[in-house]
């Protein structure tokens, strides 16, 4: 029988739990003033189809937060199973930061001026239309304006602490 425990749900036990989620992987990009800006991300979910809308947690802590902020829109790339370097790279696992994150993978300018990975299982580039600031991120929720679909295939997954292909 697994255990039970009726302990508080302090950070750490959080997290652990919460490493046990399988999610799709997504590398979230904006261009701004400041040039392009990227981050790995999981929590990303549908709001609705009419108007098609998405939702994205951005952790206030990471550098390239101030450009999601200030750009007003911003690209959703799901992930395939071979872009684990892509997800690595966005996710600070490389000694990469910035522009030099765009180094790895193929990038090309969307019809927002965003930066769209090329065989991304699906780009959705979006145009903020709320956020709102709860704990330690920020919500963004944005209007979807374009959507490109690649090939249909395996796609990356991250649980367990660890990338997967499914």
């Amino acid at each position: 029988m697994d255990s039970v425990t009726d302990a508080k749900p302090e950070a750490g036990l959080y997290r652990e739990a919460m490493s046990r989620l399988a999610s799709a992987v997504h590398v979230v990009t904006t261009q701004g003033g400041d040039g392009r800006a990227g981050f790995t991300a999981t929590a990303v979910v549908s709001v609705s189809d009419a108007p098609p809308t998405l939702l994205v947690c951005l952790n206030r802590r990471i550098r390239s937060a101030a450009a999601f902020r200030a750009s007003g829109v911003f690209a959703v790339n799901t992930l395939r199973g071979e872009h684990e370097p892509v997800a690595q790279a966005f996710g600070g696992r490389l000694a990469l930061s910035g522009e030099e994150r765009f180094g790895v993978g193929d990038w090309h300018e969307g019809r927002l001026g965003v930066p769209c990975l090329a065989g991304a299982l699906a780009s959705f580039e979006c145009r903020l239309v709320e956020m709102r600031t709860i704990a330690t991120h920020d919500v963004l929720v944005g209007r979807v304006e374009a959507i490109a679909l690649g090939h249909e295939g395996p796609g990356l997954i991250y649980v367990g602490r660890g990338f997967r292909v499914l």
